[in-house]
């Protein structure tokens, strides 16, 4: 180990800072940061460092450095783009035994700034030595995408209660019950938002320990934790964040059959997994899921219910959430990106254009020509409609469309398992679009979009500078 990883408390001690360039401003930055009091030595100054000195943020001494400037220095940053100016600076700090940095210079440092993720109070530092700060900051990236924006909010609302846990808890339980408070449903109250949820629920942890030193053998006194994820169209790159750090926690997995292995693959490696997917028609399967979430829950486990698109899109997610609401059991609610907007997203298609249309509606296409809708408001070209599920029912909705008054030009395009490797895109009107799909053999799951934006084409757009032809069609 080359260094020694420590935190500084700098809080109104001074640092000198000698330069007043751009690198001299992302040092001073981090440095108010941490409270110091600055001192920037040097000629002239970055625009944002004579903006910081004009406020009084920090002190700026308009000369040539000398050692005799360091004064009662803490620590000292040489940042000038001259080496030898830095060297010096080096050596002065050095002969007080004051810690140094050299910028881009490791020889010539006593010590380094390493790459942070800032989590206040919770910080992560990340460090090469030196050797490769560009490798440093992309590890730094990586481990900043797994932790929740709101992780600082936890470790002070966790800070505030210790005094109350180390008065009520004896020591040998302490340890047990901030890990379970830690990565339960404390924890995801508070990265949620909702602290005064989370006192209720650290409350009750609380008298759950005091009472017994263990988790019953039931799992009866510890109710556990439900997360509704969107798992997105199919690409595991396009899960959020959020998505991907509740699956990195959670125990249990119950995922439907439009979540692939390749976003299974993000889940945390000893996860249980459930598979409770659904066919069309198929009758008691809801209920089935009731009962795990609710069986699982109450058994203390952290489930996520990872569902195809998003939860609240045609993904029944409202019916567990009052199941959930109604057993008091806490559930966090993360969006994916629906079908609709990653198929139109893969096939380049703007679902509400400037030129081609105002509105967007999304559909269930499984009842097709039985749907209690309006039709002859889908039947505009000016109003896109995204019908999921769409396959089974193609004929008919096509049908359905055309007697409403929608023209046999009237655009049309399907998406077949959009984003994914296998993703096909068949593009045609109300006329022949369901010859071509067939002719395709496209297969679900698939969404059907009509209205004009169906034939967008961005390259001819730019090209010629004029409508699509069939959009001009539909739209005359």
């Amino acid at each position: 180990m080359d260094y020694l990883p420590v935190f500084l408390r700098l809080e109104g001690r001074t640092v000198v800072v000698v330069g007043g360039g751009a690198v001299a401003q992302r040092k001073v930055t981090w440095l108010l940061k941490a409270a110091a009091r600055v001192t920037v030595i040097a000629p002239e100054l970055h625009p944002q460092l004579a903006e910081r000195a004009a406020h009084s943020e920090i002190h700026h001494i308009g000369a040539k450095f000398c050692a005799a400037q360091l004064g009662n220095a803490v620590a000292v940053v040489a940042a000038t783009g001259d080496a030898g100016i830095n060297r010096a600076v080096s050596a002065s700090a050095r002969a007080r035994n004051i810690p140094v940095n050299v910028v881009d210079d490791a020889d010539a440092s006593t010590f380094i700034f390493p790459a942070i993720i800032d989590r206040a109070p919770l910080l992560v530092a990340v460090s090469s030595a030196g050797q490769a700060p560009v490798l440093a900051r992309q590890v730094r990236a990586q481990i900043e995408s797994l932790l929740p924006e709101r992780l600082g909010a936890l470790a002070r609302f966790l800070g505030r209660l210790r005094g109350g846990v180390q008065r009520t808890l004896a020591p040998a339980a302490r340890r047990a019950f901030w890990e379970r408070v830690a990565s339960g449903s404390v924890a995801s109250r508070v990265l949620a938002g909702d602290e005064a949820a989370a006192r209720r629920s650290f409350a009750q942890e609380l008298l759950t320990s005091q009472l017994t030193a263990a988790p019953p053998s039931d799992g009866g006194a510890r109710v556990g934790e439900v997360y509704l994820i969107g798992a997105g169209p199919g690409d595991p790159d396009l899960l959020t964040l959020r998505a991907l750090q509740l699956l990195q926690q959670a125990d249990v997995i119950l995922y439907d059959r439009l979540v692939g292995e390749a976003v299974l693959g993000r889940a945390r490696r000893d996860a249980e997994r459930i598979f409770v997917g659904k066919e069309t028609g198929e009758r008691g399967q809801q209920e089935r899921i009731h009962q795990l979430l609710l069986q699982l829950a109450r058994a203390g486990k952290r489930v996520a219910r990872l569902k195809g698109g998003d939860p609240f899109v045609f993904g029944r997610g409202g019916e567990e959430l009052e199941l959930l609401a109604a057993h008091d059991i806490p559930c966090t609610i993360v969006p994916g990106i629906t079908a609709a907007l990653g198929a139109a997203a893969a096939a380049g298609l703007p679902l509400t254009h400037r030129r081609l249309a105002h509105c967007v509606t999304f559909v269930s296409g499984h009842q097709g020509a039985h749907a209690d809708y309006d039709w002859r408001f889908f039947a505009d070209p000016r109003h896109t409609v995204v019908f999921y599920m769409a396959v089974s029912q193609l004929a008919a909705i096509l049908a359905r469309l055309r007697s409403a008054g929608a023209a046999a030009g009237h655009p049309a395009a399907l998406i077949a398992h959009a984003t994914l490797p296998q993703q096909r895109i068949v593009r045609g009107t109300l006329a022949d679009i369901a010859a071509r799909a067939a002719h395709e053999q496209l297969a679900a799951p698939a969404v059907l979009v009509t209205g004009a934006v169906a034939a967008f084409d961005a390259a001819a757009l730019a090209a010629a500078l004029v409508l699509p032809e069939a959009a001009q069609a539909a739209l005359a």
